[in-house]
């Protein structure tokens, strides 16, 4: 996951921060009138949509799936709120209430904040995604990949960041097409890197 230091190293990005504000303004207005956040931990919260999304992939959200959203959060608000109510954990209950509501509207300030982190257009592939991938392939074209992209996606998709590379993954169906919808929302669909991440995961009940 981001820490705080990188989101605020984003939140540098002037572009990013106007967008940031733009959007809080909009979302509080329409949705939470009486909820305070900084710029830095709205951006942290829009950092965890991919994440909410896939939670929500049944239509539900999990006690445990939320104490693992509730732990992703605090590691991204600003200063640290462990002894005290963080307002990222308290921003996200808005955000899995109305995500469906909003989901485009996260999904293009991240895809904004990719485009000026990074160029993502050089990385872009017009190769057929292979039906098979070997996992010495993709580990090798993770370790090629620039680091903030690979900061991306273990941030999006997976618990914790070593799991990048770590071969034993499962997901359930729902939750894999969530991530493959959410991908394609974000343009990673048309990098390398995530099409071969996509084929690492061992989908429960898949054929």
């Amino acid at each position: 996951m981001f820490t705080e230091y990188e989101i605020d190293t984003m939140m540098e990005i002037r572009d990013v921060q106007q967008a940031t504000f733009e959007l809080k303004k909009y979302f509080i207005k329409s949705e939470a009138p009486y909820l305070e956040l900084s710029d830095h931990d709205f951006f942290s919260l829009i950092m965890m949509a991919p994440t909410i999304g896939i939670a929500k992939a049944d239509g539900k959200v999990t006690l445990f799936e939320e104490l693992a959203l509730n732990k992703k959060a605090r590691k991204l608000s600003k200063g640290g709120y462990f002894m005290k109510k963080d307002p990222v954990v308290h921003g996200m209950k808005f955000m899995i209430e109305k995500y469906e509501d909003w989901e485009d509207n996260f999904c293009e300030m991240l895809t904004k904040a990719m485009h000026l982190t990074f160029d993502m257009s050089l990385l872009e592939t017009t190769e057929v995604p292979l039906a098979e991938v070997s996992y010495e392939d993709y580990k090798r074209q993770v370790l090629k990949s620039p680091y903030i992209l690979i900061r991306f996606i273990s941030s999006f998709f997976l618990e914790n960041d070593e799991d990048i590379i770590n071969k034993k993954r499962t997901m359930g169906q729902s939750e894999y097409r969530a991530m493959l919808k959410i991908g394609e929302k974000l343009g990673l669909n048309k990098l390398k890197v995530f099409q071969m991440f996509c084929k690492t995961f061992d989908v429960k009940g898949l054929q």
